[in-house]
Parts: structure tokens; C-alpha cells; sequence
């Protein structure tokens, strides 16, 4: 099945069965993020940050995240929030030329460990809280989460707060955070892209990840519907911390070694 790769043209690093998990990853990350709104994004970094090379996690994930979420604004776009989505975007360009002036400069053990901590804590850390929000806290949140997202890859719970505080309602808040996410990793990509990194050895994986995250999007509710949500979000917890565990115990490693 070497063929296969060599046809889709990807990196010799990123083999068939390295395809085949990003695959099922991106189609069960869109299944929870189908359904819960949040949460996806992390898993699927989880798993590319096993798999990929350390200076391509974030800007892959970046890329297939614009990809999936574009799908959810175009459906959801007559609820969008616009001025508050303009507010996000300010803050947003701003935060992605910032952080991404650190990012490339970091080793690889760096940014797993990032990567590692976030996703424990993301799991089992305490979310923050706000008593109100308004415009120009939403500017601060799209400066901030774009900072961390160079790092990170997935910052989708840290917005959804600053939102929810907004009382939006369920379709606007749906709606206008999705904008802002599509936002925000459009410009990360970009930013990536002006710092040299080159996307297009990832074209044809970040494409198929995109397709069959679609896929788990318009199916994800009728198959999650039959898993309790207890149980779906414990499993969902286990995975996402044996998944951190490995990616610190690598780049504690790396760090003693070095």
C-alpha cells in the first residue's frame, strides 16, 4: 500500500497506518465536536501530536480545524454574531503574529510538553470563570487564545466560556464561535505560513482529514445517541490523559537526554 502514500505525496515520515489513525481521530473528534459543541479539537491534537513532526502539529491541526469548522458557519452563518466576531478577529491577528514569533524557535520536547500539560488540564483542570462579558473582553480572549492556540493548536473551550457569559443563546453562541474559530486558525495558518512553514507536503492529508471529519459531523449525533454521555465522557477523559502522559513522558526524555 505504499502507493497510496506516494500518491497522496505525503512526507515519508507520515506512513499508511499513521493515515488510517488520523483518519478515525478526525472522524470521531468531529463526532464530539457534532455533539458537544467543544472538545473535538483537543482530541484530534492528542493524537497528531503522536504522530506528526513536533514543528507540523500545530499548523496541520490549524489547517483542518479551518476546514471543519468552515462547514459548521456556513450552516449556522444567519446566527452569527458579526460584531462581536469582528471584536474576536482584532484581537486574533494580533495574538497570531505575537505567538507566532516564539513558536518556531521552540525545540520539539518544548512544545510536547506545552501540548502534554494542556491536554491534562484542558481534562481535568478547573475552567475558568467570568462574571460578565462584553466587547472588549472578547478582543482580550481572541488576543490571548490566539497566543496560546500557536502553541497548543486547540483553544475552543478557553472561547466558549468567554461567550457563554454573554448569553447568547444556543444558536448564536454555536454560531459565533465557530466564526471566531475559523478566524482565528486562518490566521495562524497564515502566520505559519509567512514564518516559513511549508503546508504543501500536508495538502492531501489535511484534505482527506477534512472529508472525513465531515463525515463524522453529519453522522456524529445518531451514533453518539447510543452511548451514554457519563460513560462517552470518561472514556473520552482516560484516552486524553494516556495520550498527554506519552507525549510528556517523550519530551521528558528528550529534555534529560539534551
Amino acid at each position: 500500500m505504499e502507493w497510496f502514500i506516494t500518491m497522496l505525496g505525503l512526507p515519508e515520515a507520515v506512513g499508511l497506518v499513521d493515515v488510517t489513525v488520523l483518519a478515525v481521530a478526525s472522524f470521531f473528534a468531529s463526532m464530539l465536536s457534532a455533539a458537544a459543541g467543544i472538545g473535538g479539537g483537543v482530541a484530534l491534537l492528542a493524537v497528531m501530536a503522536q504522530i506528526l513532526p513536533g514543528l507540523a502539529i500545530v499548523p496541520v491541526h490549524g489547517a483542518v480545524q479551518w476546514g471543519s469548522i468552515a462547514g459548521r458557519v456556513v450552516l449556522l452563518r444567519a446566527h452569527v454574531n458579526w460584531q462581536l466576531v469582528l471584536y474576536f478577529l482584532v484581537g486574533s491577528v494580533v495574538g497570531a503574529f505575537i505567538g507566532g514569533q516564539v513558536v518556531v524557535s521552540l525545540p520539539v520536547a518544548y512544545i510536547q510538553l506545552i501540548l502534554g500539560v494542556f491536554i491534562l488540564y484542558s481534562t481535568w483542570g478547573p475552567k475558568p470563570k467570568l462574571e460578565r462579558a462584553n466587547e472588549k473582553v472578547l478582543l482580550v480572549c481572541g488576543l490571548l487564545s490566539t497566543i496560546l492556540t500557536m502553541f497548543v493548536g486547540a483553544t475552543g473551550p478557553f472561547v466558549s466560556v468567554v461567550l457563554k457569559r454573554m448569553n447568547l443563546g444556543k444558536f448564536i453562541q454555536v454560531a459565533t464561535m465557530s466564526s471566531c474559530l475559523v478566524f482565528q486558525h486562518s490566521a495562524k495558518v497564515v502566520v505559519f505560513a509567512l514564518l516559513g512553514f511549508s503546508f504543501a507536503p500536508y495538502v492531501p492529508l489535511i484534505v482527506l482529514l477534512v472529508a472525513v471529519g465531515f463525515v463524522g459531523t453529519v453522522i456524529g449525533r445518531q451514533l453518539l445517541d447510543r452511548i451514554s454521555e457519563a460513560l462517552f465522557t470518561k472514556i473520552l477523559s482516560v484516552v486524553l490523559t494516556l495520550l498527554a502522559v506519552r507525549l510528556l513522558w517523550f519530551a521528558g526524555n528528550q529534555l534529560l537526554v539534551g
